[in-house]
C-alpha cells in the first residue's frame, strides 16, 4: 500500500500468512500507529530521477580511435593510440569539447588519462580491455587521505581510465563494455605477490561535473568506479560484474566526494556493491574531506561475501546526508552495513534508507564498531567515531537469517538509530543482537532488540533523521496556508 505522502507500508500476504507471522501480529494499536506515523513520514513523492540534469549534449568535435592507429583485435596494445587521441582532442577543450568514439571491436590498452570537456563514447559491441601486463598500469602516489596504498604500504597502480583536476567529463555509450581482465591481479593478491596496491578500473580525482552512464563494467582488478575528492558526479544505468569470489571488487565507491547521484544500476561483485568512504584513520582525519549529499536510487544486485551498501570502513573524514531509496538485494551476505573502529574518528550521520526489498540475505542490517584494520601504528585509538541519526524504514525480506547485528563501541554508543515499518521473515531464533546502541523503532517484525524498542512516535520523531525534517516542512506548509487564507 502506498499513501499519497510517499510512505510505503509493506505487509505482504506472504508474510502475514506465513508460519512465522500471523494476522494477529497486526493488532489494532499497530494499525493506529501506521496512521500516526504519517505525521513523521516524508511529505514527498519521488520523481523518476533523483539526479540533477547532466550535460550529455553532442560535442562539436569527434574522432574515432581508429584514426590514431588503434586495432580492435583484442591482441594489439592500443595504449599509445588512446593517449595520442586524447592529446589531440585537448586542443578542442576551449571550443566546446570533443568526443572520442570507440567502435565495435576489442581494444586492448594500458592506463590512459582523460581530459576536461571530453566524452568517451563506446559503441554497442565495443570492448575496452585492460592489459594483463602489470607494467602497462603505471605506479602513482597514494591518496593523501589514505597515507599509503590501501593494500600495501607505499604507492599504488594507476587505474585503467584515470583523470585528475578535470571538469565536464562523460564516459558513456550504447552499452559498450570496459573489462579490466582482473584475474591476473586477483591471483597476485591471493598469492601475496603484489608489489603495489591493485588498480581501480576507473578513478577520477579532484574533478567536477562527471557523468558515467549506459555502460557495462567487468572484472575490475580492485574497486570498479572510484570518484575521489570529486563534486557533482552522476552514475546512471550501468551494469557492474565481477565473480562473486573475486577479492575487493567493489562496484561504486564514492570517496570524500559530494553531490553524488547513483541510480538505475545492477551490480554483482565479490565485495561491497556500493561503499561510501572518506579516508583512513589519521590520514583521513587530517585531510578532512567528508563524503556528503549522496543519493542512491533504484539499485539491484547481489554479493555473497559483503554488503549491498556499506559506509566505511574508511570514514575518517566523515559521511553525512546520504539518501538511499528503492533498492533490492538477493542471494547476498549483508544488505545495509556501517563499518568503523576506534582510531577512525570522523562521523556517520544523517543517513536515510527506505523502500528495501531483500531475498535470501544472511544479515539485513549490520553495524560493526570494531572493524579494525589500520594503515599503520600511528593511529590514535582514542579517535572514536560518531555514529548518529541513522533511519532505516520500509523494508521487507524473505528468507533472512538474521534481522540485525548492531554492535557499537563501548564508551561510544551509536545513537538515534531509528527503524520503522520493517517486516522480515527470519529463520534464526535470535533475530537481533545489539550492543552499545540507542535508538527507537515502530512496526518492526521480528520485534527489535531491547535498546531499540522505545517507540519513535510521538516523542522521538525529532531524534530520527529526515522524519523531523518533514514535520517541520509540513508545519511550514500549514502556516503558509493559514497566512494565505
Amino acid at each position: 500500500m502506498k499513501s499519497n505522502t510517499g510512505l510505503i507500508i509493506h505487509c505482504s500476504s506472504s508474510f502475514i500468512n506465513s508460519g512465522t507471522w500471523k494476522v494477529e501480529h497486526l493488532v489494532l494499536v499497530d494499525v493506529l500507529l501506521v496512521l500516526a506515523l504519517l505525521s513523521c513520514s516524508p511529505w514527498i513523492v519521488w520523481s523518476n530521477t533523483l539526479c540533477q540534469e547532466t550535460n550529455d549534449e553532442v560535442r562539436p568535435h569527434s574522432v574515432s580511435i581508429t584514426e590514431f592507429g588503434a586495432v580492435g583485435d583484442g591482441v594489439t596494445l592500443n595504449t599509445k593510440a588512446f593517449q595520442n587521441a586524447i592529446f589531440y582532442l585537448n586542443s578542442f577543450a576551449d571550443k566546446g569539447g570533443a568526443k572520442l568514439f570507440v567502435p565495435d571491436g576489442r581494444w586492448l590498452t594500458g592506463s590512459f588519462d582523460l581530459i576536461s570537456h571530453l566524452t568517451l563514447w563506446l559503441d554497442k559491441d565495443a570492448v575496452i580491455l585492460g592489459s594483463t601486463n602489470p607494467e602497462d598500469w603505471p605506479v602513482v602516489d597514494p591518496l593523501p587521505s589514505y597515507g599509503r596504498g590501501r593494500e600495501l604500504p607505499g604507492k599504488r597502480h594507476k587505474s585503467l581510465i584515470y583523470g585528475r583536476n578535470l571538469s565536464d567529463v562523460i564516459i558513456t555509450g550504447n552499452n559498450g563494455t570496459i573489462d579490466g581482465q582482473g584475474s591476473i591481479w586477483w591471483s597476485m593478491f591471493r598469492n601475496k605477490t603484489l608489489d603495489y596496491t591493485r588498480p581501480h578500473l576507473i578513478e577520477l580525482m579532484n574533478s567536477t561535473g562527471v557523468l558515467i552512464s549506459n555502460l557495462t563494467f567487468l572484472n575490475s582488478p580492485f574497486w570498479t568506479l572510484h570518484p575521489v575528492y570529486c563534486s557533482h558526479v552522476t552514475v546512471q544505468k550501468v551494469t557492474i560484474f565481477a565473480p562473486l569470489d573475486s577479492p575487493n571488487t567493489d562496484g561504486i565507491d564514492p570517496d570524500s566526494s559530494d553531490n553524488v547521484c547513483i541510480e538505475d544500476c545492477y551490480i554483482s561483485t565479490g565485495d561491497d556493491l556500493i561503499a561510501i568512504k572518506s579516508g583512513w584513520d589519521e590520514y583521513g582525519i587530517r585531510y578532512g574531506r567528508p563524503c556528503t549529499n549522496i543519493i542512491i536510487h533504484r539499485l539491484v544486485g547481489k554479493t555473497q561475501t559483503s554488503a549491498g551498501i556499506a559506509i566505511g570502513s574508511e570514514m575518517s573524514g566523515g559521511v553525512s546526508e546520504v539518501h538511499i531509496e528503492d533498492i533490492q538485494f538477493y542471494d547476498s551476505h549483508t544488505a545495509i552495513r556501517i563499518k568503523t573502529s576506534p582510531g577512525r574518528g570522523g562521523y556517520v550521520r544523517n543517513i536515510y534508507v527506505t523502500n528495501v526489498t531483500l531475498a535470501n540475505v544472511d544479515i539485513a542490517i549490520r553495524f560493526t564498531g570494531l572493524y579494525g584494520e589500520h594503515p599503520d601504528d600511528a593511529y590514535d585509538p582514542k579517535a572514536l567515531p560518531v555514529i548518529e541519526k541513522i533511519t532505516i524504514k520500509d523494508v521487507v525480506g524473505e528468507n533472512i537469517k538474521t534481522a540485525g547485528l548492531i554492535e557499537g563501541i563501548e564508551g561510544d554508543n551509536f545513537v538515534n538509530v531509528c527503524l520503522s515499518n520493517i517486516v522480515l521473515n527470519v529463520s534464526s531464533n535470535y533475530p537481533w543482537n545489539c550492543s552499545y546502541v540507542k535508538g527507537y523503532s515502530d512496526l518492526v517484525l521480528p520485534e527489535a532488540c531491547e535498546p531499540l524498542k522505545e517507540r519513535i512516535f510521538p516523542e522521538h520523531c525529532s531524534d530520527c533523521y529526515y522524519l523531523s525534517n518533514q514535520i517541520q516542512s509540513s508545519k511550514s506548509q500549514n502556516r503558509g496556508q493559514r497566512n494565505f487564507r
